[in-house]
């Protein structure tokens, strides 16, 4: 199967007010996948609905295969998360907190040592995890999403409140993560000049709807033929919202 996440017409509301609407994504396995739109867009509802965390509306999506809701559980199984700031307890090491994730999972106790060298941090397995740096929390929260080694990792501002040497570290691993493990990642973020060094595809939503869908090479195509701005993904990103929030003011 040429894709790891498809959605059919994925739909949720609150009340009169639609998160998102009628959204179709094709995510390639083996790929970084952007995720790309302004507060929200619905994007932490749309990884929330990948995740169980609230349920859809109306349609439906399948992840490796499998389609939920029928297939919920082993949807989870086949899935990492790191949604918003990574939580830990403080007073254990931070092998002793993957090893808590372990055992809930069911691994191999040889699981946490794996996800510990993955992520840089075999050195400092044995550290309380009050003492981790940011960076540092930030490295334990993806060997959390690592440890089994999934097929799809599913990660929302994993940079955020990073300084520039641990974005740059944590933007390298995500980078090498489907070429090392073999996996995808769908990684949402503010901070787009990373999105448009670690990304192999993005999507772009806008109030919802889907504005844009493919590879960076198709996503300049596009711009350039609107007579939008193509030279970089900020400026194009931009170019592209306000264009869609236009078309929707009121005559």
């Amino acid at each position: 199967m040429k894709n790891i996440i498809e959605t059919h017409d994925l739909t949720k509301t609150y009340g009169d007010f639609t998160a998102v609407y009628r959204l179709n994504l094709h995510i390639r396995r083996g790929t970084v996948y952007g995720f790309l739109g302004p507060n929200g867009a619905g994007k932490s509802t749309t990884m929330k609905m990948f995740l169980g965390l609230t349920r859809p509306t109306v349609g439906d999506f399948t992840i490796d295969g499998k389609k939920y809701p029928g297939d919920r559980m082993e949807i989870l199984r086949r899935t990492g998360s790191l949604i918003e700031e990574p939580a830990f307890y403080g007073n254990l090491s931070g092998r002793e907190n993957l090893d808590i994730i372990r055992r809930i999972l069911g691994l191999k106790s040889s699981a946490v040592d794996d996800a510990l060298e993955l992520t840089g941090l075999s050195q400092f397995g044995d550290r309380p995890a009050k003492k981790y740096s940011l960076g540092m929390k930030q490295r334990l929260g993806l060997a959390g999403a690592l440890i089994g080694r999934p097929p799809l990792l599913i990660l929302d501002e994993p940079t955020n409140g990073l300084d520039p040497v641990g974005i740059h570290e944590i933007r390298s691993l995500i980078r090498s993560l489907p070429e090392k493990l073999g996996c995808t990642v769908l990684v949402s973020s503010h901070l787009l000049p990373e999105i448009e060094l670690m990304a192999d595809d993005v999507g772009i939503l806008n109030r919802g709807r889907l504005l844009f869908e493919g590879s960076m090479e198709n996503l300049r195509e596009t711009a350039a033929m609107k007579g939008l701005p193509s030279d970089n993904l900020e400026e194009t990103f931009l170019a592209l919202v306000d264009e869609d929030n236009r078309k929707r003011r009121p005559m």
